[in-house]
């Protein structure tokens, strides 16, 4: 009996830390990247923030699924996606592509991360009303990330016009249907 009613326990506690488990994994692949991008290693951070991705992707609707909803797992996937889809893809287009830009590149990247940030702060403080307002962070994380895989053909300035679209996209009030 003690061995059925421990298993039963650990059952709960399991799916009950499901959806924050796969949040963290997208903060320990999003951490990989940036340590991958400082060691120059750009085509592995490309896909470490992609892995990423993968993980946000299922770590709310785990959440859904096994009804365990909570306002501390919200909070703590916002505080991951700013680092998965707001630095390291900033950070990787930086350091490959906009640093060459000097001071201008700098700012680029800055302002994005900011728009990150913001656009994080306003989702967690809005009601889930089945729509985002402004372009999800993942997706603007995604986007900036596969255009690197262009870097060597798509023109500097044209990643700096990328990234001023992506972050203002981020703060903008339009609505896009939750899929």
């Amino acid at each position: 009996m003690f061995l059925l009613d421990y298993l039963d326990y650990t059952l709960k506690k399991l799916k009950a830390h499901s959806a924050n488990c796969l949040t963290l994994i997208n903060l320990s692949l999003g951490t990989f990247a940036l340590i991958s991008i400082f060691h120059h290693e750009f085509r592995l951070s490309l896909f470490l923030i992609f892995l990423a991705a993968f993980a946000d992707r299922f770590d709310g609707m785990v959440a859904r699924k096994f009804g365990v909803e909570s306002e501390f797992g919200k909070q703590l996937d916002s505080m991951c996606d700013i680092i998965s889809f707001g630095i390291a893809p900033a950070l990787l287009v930086y350091q490959g592509v906009l640093h060459e830009y000097g001071t201008p590149g700098t700012l680029f990247t800055i302002f994005y991360v900011a728009c990150s940030a913001m656009r994080l702060a306003r989702f967690n403080i809005s009601e889930n009303n089945g729509y985002f307002t402004g372009l999800p962070i993942t997706a603007a994380g995604c986007l900036i990330t596969f255009s690197f895989l262009f870097h060597k053909v798509i023109p500097g300035h044209l990643f700096m016009f990328l990234v001023v679209i992506l972050s203002v996209l981020m703060i903008s009030n339009f609505k896009l249907k939750k899929v």
